[in-house]
C-alpha cells in the first residue's frame, strides 16, 4: 500500500494516477472527499481529512509501506511556518506512529538553507523531522513550478505587461509539476532509495523571467510582451492585494531575493535523475490557452 498526501493537486493527482496504473495499492489523502471520488473511481482508497491532525494522519497511513508527503499550501494564513510546522509535525508523528518505513518528500530546490529563503525553509525543517525518523527518505528538491506562472496572467491581461520580484535576466531553475510527479511516483514503484536522500528535479535548461515573458508573449500573440521586476517591498504589497497574507507576500519576497542572490539553485546539475523532460516551449502552450480563456 502507498498513501498518497494532496492526491488532488498538480503533483499528487500524478502521483496517484501512475500508482493506480501500474496496478499499485493506493490510498488517497485529501481534505474533500469529494475531489477525491475520480480517483476512487480507478480504485483508490480513500481518506479525507485535516493534514494537520496527527491522528487522522496516523489512520490514513496504515498498513501503507511508503508515502508521498508534502505540506500543502495555506495563501490566507497569518503564519505561514507556524502552518509548515503544523502539517510537517503531523506528517512526521503520523508517520512513526504508523511505521511507514519509506517516503518522498516534495521538497524545493533552497532547502539545505535554515533561513533566509522565505517558504523553502519551512521544506529545511520537514526535512530535518524526516530525517529524524530514521526511514528510507528521498526528498525531491524541485525547482520553480512552471504552474506559477499561472498567477501572472491577470496582470499581463490587465496591465500588459508580465511582472515579479525575480530578477529579469536571472537564471531560475524550473520544473513543470507533472515531471515532479512522475519522478515520486517512479521512485515509490521501485522501492530503490535507501537512508536520506536528496534529488534536484529540473527542466531540461534554466530560464530566465525574460525569457518566459518572451515564449508566453510569443503564444499569446503580444511578441512585446515585457517583464518588469518590481522593487520586494512593492511585490509584497502587490501579493497582499491579490488575496494573500501579508506574512506570506513578505516570505515570497524574501524567497525572490534569495533567487536573486544564487541562493535557491540546483547543487546537482543534470543528470538522467536530476531532469524532467519537459520545457517551458511545451509547457506554454497551456499558459496562453487559460490567458485566451480570461
Amino acid at each position: 500500500m502507498i498513501a498518497v498526501m494532496g492526491a488532488t493537486g498538480n503533483t499528487g493527482k500524478i502521483v496517484a494516477e501512475t500508482l493506480l496504473a501500474k496496478g499499485e495499492k493506493v490510498r488517497v489523502l485529501g481534505r474533500d472527499a469529494e475531489k477525491l471520488g475520480p480517483l476512487m473511481a480507478k480504485g483508490a482508497e480513500a481518506a479525507a481529512g485535516d493534514p494537520g491532525d496527527a491522528a487522522y494522519l496516523a489512520r490514513a497511513f496504515a498498513g501503507a509501506d511508503a508515502a508521498y508527503t508534502l505540506i500543502p499550501p495555506d495563501l490566507a494564513t497569518p503564519r505561514f511556518r507556524a502552518h509548515q510546522d503544523r502539517i510537517g509535525g503531523a506528517t512526521a508523528q503520523a508517520l512513526k506512529d504508523a511505521k511507514v518505513t519509506r517516503v518522498v518528500l516534495l521538497s524545493s530546490l533552497g532547502a539545505e538553507h535554515p533561513s533566509g529563503t522565505g517558504p523553502i525553509a519551512g521544506l529545511f525543517s520537514q526535512e530535518a523531522r524526516l530525517r529524524e525518523l530514521g526511514i528510507d527518505a528521498l526528498f525531491l528538491r524541485a525547482g520553480y513550478f512552471f504552474e506559477n506562472t499561472f498567477a501572472n496572467l491577470p496582470l499581463v491581461k490587465h496591465q500588459g505587461v508580465n511582472g515579479g520580484a525575480i530578477a529579469p535576466d536571472v537564471k531560475v531553475g524550473m520544473i513543470a509539476t507533472r515531471d515532479i510527479g512522475a519522478a515520486a511516483a517512479s521512485a515509490l514503484l521501485a522501492r530503490d532509495f535507501h537512508g536520506a536522500q536528496v534529488r534536484d528535479l529540473i527542466a531540461p535548461r534554466d530560464y530566465t523571467l525574460a525569457d518566459v515573458t518572451e515564449l508566453l508573449g510569443a503564444a499569446i500573440g503580444k511578441p512585446d510582451l515585457a517583464y518588469v521586476q518590481f522593487p520586494y517591498d512593492a511585490f509584497t504589497v502587490a501579493l497582499v492585494q491579490a488575496g494573500l497574507s501579508r506574512d506570506l507576500a513578505a516570505q515570497y519576497a524574501e524567497m525572490s531575493r534569495a533567487i536573486n542572490e544564487g541562493r535557491v539553485r540546483s547543487t546537482q546539475g543534470r543528470t538522467p535523475l536530476t531532469t524532467g523532460p519537459t520545457t517551458f516551449e511545451a509547457f506554454v502552450p497551456r499558459l496562453a490557452a487559460a490567458y485566451k480563456s480570461q
